[in-house]
């Protein structure tokens, strides 16, 4: 069984963030976490066993999100530099969380809706496939995908401009490259 390192307050704090009256299971990204015990579950392994590196990235996500003054979605996109500080950051994002995306997804971009579907993610129309994912519940992510053709393919990331409500900027990176690899460990399970 895995655990995540959270207090009780945190826990009652992210139920309260993902809006659960009743039940105990927060689906995100292939993963399970029990409100009441902190174990997460990854639903995509057959075993269920989370990765070390993952249990320490969601443990310091979660702690900072239990600590978050919710904002309702505007509706507007924004890039990563567009967050606060997000310039310092944007080139090691757009290495680590989209190119990959293009990589994986470039010759097929329909496959990235197969892939999101399993992350509750819903298909949009930009580029040549584009997906919402609700990577935690207020932080949605976009990927909009122009697959190979006469140039490679290429990919974008954009986010919902209250999601520095939810999260330091430096935690949406994170979880951005998280959800990245999450979407491509969905592909391979397809």
């Amino acid at each position: 069984m895995t655990k995540l390192n959270l207090r009780p307050e945190e826990l009652a704090k992210i139920r309260e963030l993902a809006h659960f009256k009743t039940g105990k299971k927060y689906l995100f990204l292939g993963y399970s976490l029990d409100l009441d015990t902190a174990e997460l579950r990854d639903l995509f392994s057959s075993d269920d066993v989370v990765s070390r590196n993952d249990v320490y990235v969601l443990t310091v996500i979660f702690s900072h999100y239990a600590s978050a003054d919710p904002k309702a979605r505007t509706g507007k996109l924004i890039k990563f530099k567009d967050l606060p500080g997000g310039r310092a950051y944007e080139t090691a994002l757009i290495k680590r969380a989209v190119d990959p995306i293009a990589k994986v997804f470039g010759d097929d971009p329909s496959s990235l809706l197969d892939a999101a579907k399993p992350l509750g993610g819903k298909s949009l129309s930009h580029g040549d496939s584009a997906v919402e994912i609700s990577a935690l519940e207020g932080i949605p992510i976009v990927y909009i995908l122009w697959g190979a053709s006469e140039f490679s393919a290429s990919a974008n990331v954009f986010f919902d401009c209250s999601a520095s409500a939810y999260l330091p900027t430096e935690d949406i990176a994170v979880l951005t490259e998280l959800t990245s690899a999450r979407l491509i460990k969905s592909c391979q399970n397809l």
